[in-house]
């Protein structure tokens, strides 16, 4: 112990049992010097007790009791995720005050020193529960305020209607995923999801305990782009159907069957997450969802042809294209070719050496087959259905959306049309100037929180 701990120690325990001396001064008519130590350390035990029962579970009603409110199931799964974290924290505040109590009895450095390794350690654990309890607090709370409430509760029941479109048409039954996904608003340029049940940072990589779809402020201002809510759900969709290995296995093995290079078999395998992504969401909601892709990727030429060798998604100009050809097999050969023609004509054929030998050169074989592999092939976890048996768009679902899109212009009910049908009938009433785009955006979103 060095002098001045030796003195602080010292000074403190002689004024512990220093009533005579009190006593003395104040006939004295002197304040006597106040102690520092004991008060401090009892404020320590007190602060960290504090802090922990400050971070209580949620209550359902905190966050408004609409329709737009997070469901009892979305509060009860993040309930249960900081219950775990804040037993863990408890018992460091119980050690803290042991230490405390311990020091308070013989005031030593060892003592002290013990107190305050033991409160760091609480401290730190108190900061990563209060990042969760925050990015959760952050999360329910847009909820309260219009009109982004009625524009997230419109984006769950778009996702719950992907979920529950997939669930109907599986050819055997599977265990019903809960609580749905839950949409949350954020500045930036692209959407994205968080998995059930992934590791997330911002977590402190504790378990993700439902599916976040995170929406830019932009798409939601703009309805007819949220093919999006597609997209990101169908991530989430082939996560909780067991097809993570299944898809790119199937890929892989149809390529390289049919005599590919293992190169060009490799980079489509590994494109395999948002392929099915950009597959499910065009068979979920239409041929209007290659517009909504559009929006997207449609950029400079630089940033278009640009080939990224460890990236996830398709190169953006084989993009478009990939999602063409399934829109031909869909049956809808008409507008695939007058969607190929707009993005070629947009696009010249990219520059010698933007992609890989055998990428372009392949390509025509090579997407006709992969989509086939994911989308036209049976898999024992949809119940041996292939996903286009699954799910489904067709020339009858292509009529609904239509007489959906004069309503939304209108402002009629559009009835009964599923959820995610809304998504192409308000980008159709956009492309046919049925009504201003603030009129569009107004009705889709009053429709789809009223249900």
């Amino acid at each position: 112990m060095d002098g001045a701990s030796e003195s602080l120690v010292r000074d403190e325990a002689a004024r512990s049992p220093a009533t005579a001396r009190r006593g003395r001064a104040a006939r004295a008519g002197v304040r006597p010097p106040q102690p520092v130590l004991r008060p401090w350390l009892r404020a320590q035990s007190i602060n960290v007790t504090r802090h922990a029962a400050a971070l209580r579970p949620f209550r359902r009603e905190e966050f408004g009791t609409g329709a737009a409110a997070p469901s009892d199931g979305h509060i009860q799964a993040v309930n249960r995720l900081m219950a775990s974290l804040r037993r863990g924290l408890l018992d460091l505040s119980r050690r803290v005050t042991q230490a405390v109590t311990a020091a308070d009895a013989e005031l030593t450095t060892p003592r002290l020193s013990e107190v305050v390794r033991r409160k760091d350690k609480a401290q730190h654990w108190v900061q990563g529960i209060e990042r969760i309890w925050d990015f959760y607090f952050e999360l329910f709370g847009q909820r309260q305020s219009a009109p982004y409430a009625d524009w997230l509760l419109s984006c769950d029941r778009i996702a719950l209607d992907c979920y529950q479109a997939y669930w109907n048409g599986l050819g055997k039954p599977r265990p019903i995923p809960a609580p749905p996904p839950f949409c949350y608003m954020r500045t930036g340029f692209a959407p994205a999801t968080f998995r059930r049940g992934i590791p997330l940072r911002r977590l402190g990589r504790q378990l993700n305990p439902f599916p976040i779809v995170q929406l830019p402020y932009h798409r939601l201002l703009n309805p007819w782009t949220l093919g999006a809510m597609l997209h990101e759900s169908s991530h989430n969709l082939q996560s909780e159907l067991g097809l993570s290995r299944d898809i790119p296995r199937a890929i892989a093995r149809t390529l390289l069957d049919a005599g590919m290079p293992k190169n060009v078999a490799g980079i489509w395998t590994r494109w395999n997450r948002e392929m099915f992504a950009d597959m499910s969401a065009l068979l979920l909601g239409g041929p209007e969802v290659v517009g909504s892709l559009m929006d997207v990727v449609g950029r400079a030429p630089a940033a278009v042809f640009a080939y990224n060798p460890r990236g996830p998604h398709p190169t953006p100009y084989l993009r478009t294209l990939i999602s063409v050809e399934l829109l031909r097999r869909m049956g809808f050969a008409g507008q695939a070719e007058r969607y190929r023609r707009a993005w070629i004509g947009i696009y010249p054929p990219p520059p010698a050496g933007a992609m890989p030998p055998g990428l372009l050169e392949t390509f025509p074989t090579a997407c006709r087959l992969a989509v086939d592999a994911m989308c036209y092939r049976p898999y024992p976890s949809l119940g041996d259905k292939s996903l286009a048996q699954v799910v489904s768009f067709n020339d009858k679902d292509r009529h609904m959306t239509e007489e959906a899109a004069g309503r939304l212009a209108a402002g009629v009910d559009p009835g009964i049309v599923p959820a995610r049908f809304l998504i192409a009938a308000a980008r159709i009433a956009l492309d046919r100037r049925l009504a201003r785009p603030g009129v569009i955006a107004r009705n889709f979103y009053l429709e789809l929180a009223r249900r």
